[in-house]
């Protein structure tokens, strides 16, 4: 019997889950970078053999002309393996000058309902402590709908 991983690995092995074969062959690559780089890294894509790192910053440009041509012989010397499949020629990066989007957050608004009781009703609890405490319950509605008129 099959366990979840090789499912799962069969499942990808498949020629239409290629695009998640590639995904997995990029994250792989820009995880080989140092975390200083992988900051600047926005996303990363192939097109025609040839793989793009689109950078948030100039100082990530220029860190990644300085470093290029080792990082092109570390790709030929260890290719990770799930890249098995990909023929990655050449390496090239630019930046993007669109500003990052943040979420805006949506503000919290505190509800306020009516309060919809007029605090006549009957309490017919035995125990003293619950009785106190729906009394006091009852005082307070009576007051604020004394003060709401």
């Amino acid at each position: 019997m099959k366990n979840a991983s090789q499912i799962l690995n069969s499942i990808q092995s498949k020629p239409q889950f290629s695009k998640l074969n590639r995904y997995k062959c990029i994250k792989k690559i820009e995880s080989m970078f140092m975390p200083t780089f992988q900051r600047f890294v926005q996303f990363t894509y192939i097109k025609n053999e040839t793989l793009f790192f689109v950078l948030n910053h100039n100082a990530g440009k220029q860190e990644f002309d300085n470093s290029i041509e080792n990082i092109k012989k570390a790709l030929n010397l260890y290719a990770p393996a799930e890249c098995g499949e990909l023929d990655i020629k050449d390496i090239k990066a630019f930046i993007t000058h669109s500003p990052a989007t943040k979420e805006a957050k949506p503000l919290q608004k505190i509800q306020k309902y009516k309060e919809r009781s007029n605090g006549d009703f009957t309490i017919d609890i035995k125990d003293p402590r619950l009785n106190a405490l729906v009394q006091s319950i009852q005082k307070i509605i009576k007051e604020k709908n004394a003060t709401s008129r």
